[in-house]
């Protein structure tokens, strides 16, 4: 399955690489910056104001052409526990959907950016790429997802003309169909997205001469469904922009957690590039209720409720699911149902959690290798 491309650029990959070298010529130390993922402080509430229901008008010829529109599905993932727990979930929900009516899910890789291979090699499709030289990332691991992706891409051979970037803490609640076509991808517009709001930082990145600040769509890398072609091209670019935001100390401080989301959407506008938004892409409980059409669940908040059934986010609830609660090893089998009352989507998201791990061997022993 592993292949090198023989392309008459310059490669991806070297391009990135004078980048790192450029890095590290101009620092001689690296302080580490440690940015905790595990929480996120306040709340927020989908209010929808800022985002638009999909439209989608596929060419006529784009319908009638008779290519195939299968996408690759490739999430990047660590050999920590708390990935590899996470992928397993994810790889499982990907095999029940993948041939149902509907679906245009192809083959499936983790892309695995800890450099060696782990003990779910044989278990789950993988390709092992490298991090980050040590200490670029400065204790941000995200930053290794745009440089996996461009080893990935450079290196692997992909059959799908279309990929879907996924991450381990999505599952399959619907069959998925190709909701990109042709040089349009498409993305999930995120509530805290917000390029025109930060134009003073995004102008940093995005000069004026390459238009308007509303050209940088309001998304990240994940999940977007695009051509591999269109990655291929985005990808340095990604990698290169993430690591300039990092070192800019007021790009750093604003955007944080979310930096690396920045990166690709920026990338992408550089690129010309420009996302159908797709708000029934993904759900995020508890924040949205119900499951309905939409196709992936993303599991990345906290769902904390009284025995009533109510919502106490940012407080340790009398019954919670959180992934966060898991660092060092994956939940138990059989995790305990919601209360009554708990939105639909939190009940579904448990029930699929709990049907990955009946079904899924060495649950309980697999530790980590």
């Amino acid at each position: 399955m592993i292949g090198r491309k023989n392309i008459g650029r310059s490669s991806p990959v070297l391009l990135v690489l004078l980048a790192l070298g450029f890095f590290f010529a101009t620092y001689n130390l690296i302080t580490l910056i440690i940015h905790n993922k595990a929480s996120i402080s306040g709340s927020w509430m989908w209010d929808g104001t800022e985002l638009f229901d999909p439209v989608i008008q596929r060419p006529d010829d784009e319908k009638s052409a008779g290519n195939s529109k299968k996408y690759h599905v490739a999430l990047t993932a660590t050999d920590a526990p708390y990935s590899q727990w996470q992928c397993r979930i994810m790889y499982y929900w990907y095999k029940k959907m993948k041939d149902m009516p509907g679906s245009d899910m192809g083959k499936f890789t983790r892309v695995l950016h800890s450099g060696s291979p782990d003990n779910l090699m044989e278990e789950i499709p993988s390709f092992v790429v490298d991090p980050l030289p040590q200490g670029l990332d400065r204790g941000y691991i995200v930053l290794n997802r745009p440089w996996a992706f461009v080893q990935w891409l450079e290196k692997a051979t992909i059959e799908e003309e279309y990929i879907l970037m996924a991450e381990p803490d999505h599952v399959f609640a619907n069959p998925l169909p190709n909701l990109g076509y042709g040089d349009h991808p498409a993305g999930f517009p995120f509530f805290y997205i917000k390029p025109t709001e930060n134009e003073k930082i995004i102008r940093k990145f995005y000069p004026k001469e390459k238009g308007p600040v509303s050209d940088v769509d309001p998304i990240g890398n994940s999940p977007v469904i695009i051509k591999k072609s269109l990655l291929e091209d985005i990808a340095p670019t990604w990698v290169n922009v993430s690591l300039r935001m990092k070192d800019d100390e007021e790009t750093d401080k604003a955007f944080g957690w979310v930096l690396e989301m920045y990166a690709y959407a920026v990338a992408s506008a550089l690129h010309g590039v420009h996302h159908t938004l797709r708000k029934d892409f993904m759900l995020q409980p508890p924040w949205d209720l119900e499951v309905g059409k939409k196709f992936i669940i993303h599991y990345t908040y906290g769902c904390d409720y009284n025995l009533k059934g109510e919502l106490t986010y940012g407080k340790i609830g009398e019954w919670r699911f959180d992934k966060r609660s898991y660092l060092s090893g994956p939940p138990p089998r059989n995790l305990p149902l919601p209360p009554p009352g708990v939105p639909e989507s939190v009940v579904r998201l448990v029930k699929m959690v709990n049907e990955a791990t009946a079904n899924i061997p060495g649950w309980d022993t697999l530790s980590s290798g």
